[in-house]
């Protein structure tokens, strides 16, 4: 009862450090974020041996709800430590990011890294190739104060990345897609990851950057059977309904959809920015010139001529900044010196 009235007036989070078993798990899978000890803490509503009665299938306690699975498989962790003296460590770093209560308009605190720096290896992070992926971590933590990411959930649905870092000392909730794993694209699982970020960021005024290169929602049976359409639209709905502070940085791909639900100006982002390496459009150059210019298909020279006109035509941001959906095209060095701080939008 408790974590329910305190829930989005308070942070509440979660350390398991040894057995929690039956209905005590229910308090802190309530609570914004749940931390586990590696080999030491499990989590379950019925234990190994009342699943082998019922079931007849043999489990261990850490397999059943270790810290590796509920970091891995259930999600039902945010992270995990070695032992009890790093999780006390992190953790008070971790409810440094955090405000004491939703009554806290931002949380700031001092910096010596400059507010202004130019971020010069960022022109060489997006590969020439369109097709080849890139680090999505190395933008987070260049524009990061200190250069410091608090990475949430870091071993589930690895295709979005979320968590915390500072611009200009105030914390910033980052949600971003990741192009080295399953090419950036949005599934159930990485959905509801970012979606439960976007409310936690939203219900206590901290600020959401937003960071785009999303080639579309994954296809196939076992995402449409999992209910992609409900998740894809739980994403979308935090989106819309925050009313934090929303910026977003569009670096290379951002397609149909999923374009549309990593805040959009469409669901009133506050300040959108792309760099010029960035595409916006219902779907790549190549795969709308075969569907549009079918009747030219084997034919590789007319179909290269339809995809240089579809990307001059459509998928740039100089298009789309015309349009109104798209505040600037940045230079990519100057990034850290561009996005809004202190609540700035």
């Amino acid at each position: 009862m408790q974590n329910a009235l305190a829930s989005g007036v308070v942070p509440q989070i979660s350390l398991i450090m040894g057995p929690c078993a039956g209905g005590a798990v229910y308090s802190p899978a309530m609570t914004d974020f749940t931390f586990m000890v590696k080999e030491t803490s499990y989590m379950f509503v019925t234990g190994p041996d009342v699943v082998k009665t019922v079931t007849s299938e043999e489990v261990t306690a850490e397999e059943l709800g270790g810290a590796e699975t509920h970091t891995t498989i259930s999600s039902v962790a945010d992270g995990s430590f070695n032992n009890d003296i790093e999780a006390l460590n992190v953790l008070r770093k971790f409810l440094s990011f955090l405000p004491s209560s939703n009554e806290y308009k931002y949380i700031k605190r001092k910096t010596d890294d400059p507010k202004k720096r130019i971020s010069l290896a960022l022109d060489t992070l997006i590969p020439e190739n369109p097709n080849l992926p890139y680090d999505m971590k190395e933008l987070i933590v260049s524009i990061a104060d200190e250069y410091d990411f608090f990475e949430l959930q870091e071993n589930f649905a690895k295709n979005i990345l979320i968590g915390f870092i500072r611009l200009d000392g105030q914390t910033i909730g980052v949600v971003a897609n990741q192009p080295m794993v399953l090419a950036g694209c949005l599934d159930n699982d990485s959905s509801r990851k970012a979606a439960r970020f976007v409310r936690f960021c939203d219900a206590f005024n901290i600020p959401i950057l937003t960071l785009v290169d999303v080639p579309g929602f994954m296809p196939g049976t076992a995402q449409e059977y999992g209910g992609i359409i409900k998740h894809g639209a739980k994403l979308l709905f935090a989106y819309a309904e925050a009313t934090t502070p929303k910026v977003t940085l569009i670096t290379r791909k951002a397609y149909g959809g999923a374009y549309d639900v990593m805040s959009s100006k469409h669901l009133r982002g506050d300040a959108n920015y792309a760099w010029p390496t960035a595409e916006i459009a219902v779907m790549g150059a190549k795969g709308a010139t075969e569907i549009i210019h079918r009747n030219d298909l084997g034919n590789e020279k007319k179909i290269a001529k339809h995809a240089a006109d579809y990307e001059a035509r459509f998928a740039n941001p100089f298009v789309a900044a015309e349009r109104g959906f798209i505040d600037e095209v940045i230079p990519v060095s100057y990034t850290h010196l561009t996005l809004p701080t202190n609540r700035e939008v």
